[in-house]
């Protein structure tokens, strides 16, 4: 569907791509385009969903300033799929054990690996840049506990929350593996850290602001240009974080799966990140608030909630959009909403079928917490186009 709502009460319009949307959502966008800086328009996509400043599910273009709790503390979060050489017959029928046997080679939660399992090669690369950094920020440093062996034993591991690791199957019945994730907590950190200091570097112009999380570094202010640095650098971590899970996820299967095999068919992107685009004449940074980029023959990722379909998209380039989609499904219940309403029995009667967890630690996490998927990506025909439908058969949670 084309665009199906526009906001018009800011200094720049902001164009919607579904015609729901909550009244904090509406009111953070409108705040956002009160801003002396966006670029043309601002795009919302159809799972958008009130979040901290900034709304979930928003493409913002910015041009001489950015917003640190636009791109957010999870920098460069985001998804990663492969698709598997091998079919459906050749799982288990019962897939609990292989559930397991991933759980206890992938650390999630707030826990890591015992030991590091990056390559030597990928870590000093990922040190280098992050030295850096220290080095003009050192107090980034002392906001964890143990931050070198953190980052670097975070590095192959899942978090909490959203994240998730599945098995999924597509049209023709291929296994994919689909997978979650950030850049864990030096990721928050830096998030935290920076604006926390965006909010400081403005002092008294804050007030001006018609929501202090919307604090930003202009062009040429102090911070600008360390922010940037940070940001690409947790970005970045976040990317090889993916890949280094992805495989350890192969090499449990692999274990497991006699005739386990990949494909070259692999996606690995981020939906909460900033980027430097050329968009209606100019070069601007274009902050992905739970989005992804959808340029014309791109493919995606877009993820249902748990016991959902999902999609692998290939993109459109549609320029009202900023070349962007949705990032999933986006929420309709905040997380305590969702634990009042709901116990592990609807969890139970929501994921049948569906090899995961079914306890109350999940409930936050419970589909009828999310929007209808199938519903979102019927308000983007004009961003993307689905290449394969995927049904899950198997979930892990942080």
């Amino acid at each position: 569907m084309p665009i199906q709502t526009v906001i018009t009460k800011g200094k720049v319009p902001v164009k919607i791509y579904t015609d729901t949307i909550e009244p904090e959502a509406y009111s953070q966008l409108l705040n956002m385009s009160e801003l002396p800086f966006i670029h043309s328009h601002i795009a919302v996509m159809p799972d958008v969903h009130a979040g901290k400043g900034a709304t979930v599910g928003s493409v913002i273009p910015t041009a001489g300033a950015i917003i640190p709790a636009a791109v957010g503390v999870d920098i460069g979060c985001g998804m990663n799929a492969l698709r598997l050489s091998i079919k459906a017959k050749d799982l288990p029928d019962n897939l609990r054990s292989l559930r397991l046997f991933i759980e206890a080679a992938i650390p999630a939660g707030f826990n890591m690996h015992k030991k590091d399992v990056a390559k030597p090669s990928t870590v000093t690369g990922l040190a280098v840049g992050l030295h850096s950094i220290l080095g003009k920020h050192p107090k980034i440093n002392t906001l964890q506990k143990k931050p070198y062996q953190t980052w670097v034993r975070q590095l192959g591991t899942l978090g909490g929350g959203n994240h998730f690791i599945e098995l999924c199957l597509d049209e023709n019945d291929a296994v994919w593996v689909m997978l979650h994730s950030g850049s864990r907590g030096i990721g928050n950190v830096m998030g935290e850290y920076f604006i926390a200091l965006a909010k400081q570097d403005m002092g008294r112009h804050l007030i001006n602001l018609p929501d202090k999380d919307l604090a930003y570094f202009s062009e040429g202010a102090a911070y600008y240009d360390d922010y940037l640095e940070a940001v690409a650098w947790a970005q970045e971590y976040a990317l090889v974080n993916r890949r280094e899970m992805m495989l350890l996820v192969c090499e449990a299967l692999r274990k497991k799966l006699p005739k386990f095999g990949i494909t070259k068919e692999a996606i690995n992107c981020h939906h909460n990140y900033v980027s430097r685009e050329s968009h209606f004449g100019a070069s601007v940074w274009i902050t992905r608030k739970g989005a992804i980029s959808a340029a014309e023959g791109e493919l995606g990722i877009i993820p249902g909630s748990m016991g959902a379909k999902s999609y692998i998209v290939r993109g459109k380039g549609n320029p009202q959009s900023f070349c962007s989609c949705s990032h999933g499904a986006g929420r309709v219940m905040s997380r305590s909403a969702a634990k009042r309403h709901f116990d592990s029995d609807d969890v139970e009667m929501q994921t049948r079928g569906i090899e995961c967890r079914k306890d109350s630690g999940v409930v936050d996490e419970i589909p009828a917490a999310y929007k209808d998927i199938d519903q979102v990506m019927a308000h983007q025909h004009d961003l993307v186009e689905v290449v394969h439908t995927l049904r899950q058969v198997l979930c892990i949670k942080g």
